[in-house]
């Protein structure tokens, strides 16, 4: 009855503390959710941005999309 009892406890501390770290990690999450909430990723950039692809002059869609895929296939990126 005793060795029942313990048992029993145990799981109830374990189903406790089970509970407890699932809120406390739901709730972080929901706070790192609304801290990132009002973030605007696609603004445009400000101050010193430089621009990553300049559009070459000259060359057609269909050489610069199969030299992209190239550098894909090449780079593994």
């Amino acid at each position: 009855m005793v060795k029942t009892a313990k048992v029993m406890v145990d799981t109830l501390f374990v189903f406790v503390l089970f509970m407890g770290c699932t809120l406390f990690f739901y709730y972080g999450i929901l706070w790192v959710s609304d801290a990132y909430s009002d973030y605007h990723r696609y603004d445009e950039p400000e101050g010193q941005a430089v621009r990553v692809i300049q559009p070459v002059q000259g060359e057609t869609v269909l050489s610069t999309m199969t030299e992209r895929l190239r550098l894909f296939y090449l780079n593994g990126e």
